[in-house]
């Protein structure tokens, strides 16, 4: 053989192997080590248990049975070439616990196809959750990168504004729901929404699809904001059922120091003026969006200041509606008022782990929070980084 082809051979790409055993040189030994490496240490160090016990007492029958232990639990934890290795293991070791009692030849067979038994039903079990992980590894993958161009990345500052927002979906596993948010700069001003859809799955997903595609395009062509919220209503009544709708707040900043909202049946906004934060109620509520025909009241726009140094905190239901074990409600009021500082992304922070630790550390609901903040000018003049921050969850922070 040519030195070529032997160097291209010595550089052929090798099977991945856990560290260490590529260096071993015959390939029988390597997969002896494989095995040994995929094999799992708590049901061998069960079966080890169960040996010592039987060398103790001296009672193999009665031990016996429970070497059928190891297999099952491996099935639980491990890849079918562990589980594989474990009832080998086991099936070893149970007839020599046979032949050192003197283990009558019809218990000892009983016993020993009880351990085959349960280690090839362990086996299909293995492959059968290997399969399911790699089919939800699958779906997660695909649900986080819909929820980026759902919901996508919001910078820290848009315009004159600092800007966090935190996402939690109920449904961890798919990592995207019903909330919705979007803040962007528009010839109008930077306007946003925060809204909230009813239902939950698929469906309410699309729902907040539709929703944002009408509110980012309309944002950019309908000067009152008003008329922003009259083409999302429109679009909705068009492709919503009856009984399907969606709480929502629209704000936007047309000039500096005035903000103006329309809540459309969604929880008041929190605004923050020094230390001090107020609930901003309506004076006129309005009907979730896709009801309007339902009920005949229109929404109307609601002016408050916002100057420098305020903050407005937009949220959905699953912050204040999230429960502790005593099944009281989230204090969100206050628990902003206890995380609040001059950074949004660090208030935000502090506020979701504070909802967190509140409900235990799962949530229920989808939960969305957007907290935007107007800079004093001599804040507003120092250079800041723009970039999309992202939480422990996988959600969008900024």
């Amino acid at each position: 053989m040519s030195h070529a082809r032997q160097h291209g051979r010595d550089r052929s790409p090798t099977p991945p192997y856990p560290p260490g055993i590529g260096r071993l040189r015959s390939p029988r030994t390597r997969a002896c080590a494989h095995w040994v490496a995929e094999t799992p240490a708590l049901p061998v160090l069960i079966l080890c248990i169960i040996v010592s016990i039987d060398m103790a007492a001296g009672t193999g029958r009665i031990w016996l049975p429970l070497l059928a232990t190891g297999p099952a639990l491996a099935a639980a934890t491990s890849r079918p070439r562990g589980v594989l290795g474990v009832g080998a293991l086991a099936f070893v070791l149970g007839a020599g616990i046979a032949f050192r009692h003197n283990m009558d030849l019809t218990h000892l067979a009983v016993v020993l196809a009880a351990l085959v038994t349960v280690t090839l039903a362990g086996t299909l079990a293995s492959a059968l959750r290997a399969r399911r992980e790699r089919v939800l590894a699958a779906v997660r993958s695909v649900a986080e990168t819909a929820q980026h161009a759902l919901l996508q990345p919001v910078p820290e500052t848009v315009g004159p504004f600092q800007v966090a927002v935190r996402y939690s979906a109920a449904a961890a596993e798919a990592r995207i729901g019903g909330d919705l948010y979007a803040l962007i700069p528009t010839p109008y001003g930077v306007r946003m929404i925060v809204g909230d859809v009813r239902g939950k799955g698929l469906p309410a997903v699309g729902t907040a699809a539709l929703v944002l595609g009408v509110f980012r395009e309309a944002a950019y062509d309908e000067p009152d904001l008003l008329d922003v919220v009259s083409r999302i209503e429109r679009s909705l009544a068009r492709n919503l059922g009856g009984d399907d709708f969606v709480t929502a707040v629209v704000a936007g900043c047309p000039e500096p120091g005035r903000l103006e909202m329309v809540n459309c049946g969604h929880a008041p906004p929190l605004l923050i003026h020094g230390a001090e934060v107020t609930a901003v109620e309506t004076d006129h509520p309005a009907p979730p969006l896709g009801l309007r025909a339902l009920s005949g009241e229109t929404p109307r726009l609601q002016v408050v200041p916002f100057g420098d140094g305020d903050q407005l905190l937009l949220h959905t239901d699953g912050v204040t509606e999230a429960r502790d074990a005593d099944r009281m409600f989230y204090p969100l009021t206050e628990g902003l008022t206890r995380h609040l500082s001059d950074e949004p992304a660090r208030t935000l922070a502090a506020l979701h782990q504070d909802l967190l630790d509140h409900v235990g550390g799962r949530l229920h609901d989808d939960a969305a929070l957007l907290l935007l903040r107007k800079p004093a000018a001599a804040q507003a003049a120092a250079p800041a980084g723009v970039r999309p921050l992202t939480d422990a969850d996988g959600a969008t922070a900024a």
